[in-house]
């Protein structure tokens, strides 16, 4: 078993170490690289991510009231493993929490934010114009999706940031079932089997534009659920053991 170290940063608005730990253990955890029952030291982790113990200890405090390990000791972990009752439980958090970040939006939004979703959905546009012909004409395309999923994270992050809460974006950020490397290895498989995979639930991203606009946080906070359930829905439609 082998931790991916962590990329610390410096700098207004950078990750701490202790952060940067935590995102890298939820990381391992979500891809299998720590395994369920699999116990772990508080040393052992900082000499894997090259960095001291006292974040390590921060970020297992954390992933501890994630209900992602248990402590056996004072320096030492197991990994937990999670019933799919419990991912079902997690998945309905982070679906209101979702929900919430929309009402949220809806009233607080700025006039150049709700313009920078719409010229976010601009680029996205021209990326499926552009994959669409490809297509056609049988040319590869894997570059131009990995864009266009840019493109919907950089949409998503901009929604989070028109909420103007940042204890509600913690919060959802803890609870999110899948990680944005594993949402975005699930996402370029399903893609892989279906190339019209979640295009059905683009659409509405417009329509939520519009809701933000309109200051319509109730009809904002029922598109974001159906849209986030869905997603959650398609993801998980997949072996558990190959998660």
């Amino acid at each position: 078993m082998m931790v991916k170290p962590t990329t610390e940063r410096t700098g207004a608005g950078a990750e701490t170490r202790a952060d940067s730990a935590y995102q890298a253990l939820r990381e391992a955890i979500g891809s299998g690289t720590l395994r369920p029952g699999q116990k772990v030291t508080e040393r052992g982790l900082a000499e894997q991510l090259d960095v001291s113990p006292t974040p390590v200890r921060e970020a297992l405090r954390r992933l501890e009231q994630d209900g992602l390990i248990q402590r056996t000791g004072p320096r030492t972990v197991v990994v937990a493993d999670i019933a799919e009752r419990a991912i079902d439980d997690l998945a309905e958090v982070e679906v209101g929490l979702r929900g919430l970040v929309a009402r949220f939006a809806a009233r607080h939004a700025a006039p150049e934010q709700l313009d920078a979703l719409d010229a976010i959905l601009d680029a996205a546009d021209d990326l499926l114009i552009v994959i669409a012909a490809r297509h056609r004409n049988g040319e590869d395309v894997d570059r131009h999706i990995a864009a266009l999923l840019d493109r919907m994270q950089d949409f998503n992050d901009a929604v989070n940031a028109c909420a103007a809460n940042p204890v509600l974006i913690r919060l959802l950020e803890q609870s999110q079932v899948f990680s944005r490397p594993e949402r975005r290895a699930l996402r370029l498989e399903k893609i892989a089997e279906d190339d019209r995979f979640g295009l059905d639930r683009y659409s509405g991203h417009r329509a939520l534009v519009r809701a933000l606009r309109a200051g319509d946080s109730q009809t904002a906070e029922q598109l974001v659920i159906q849209d986030a359930q869905g997603g959650l829905a398609a993801l998980r439609e997949r072996p558990r053991d190959s998660r």
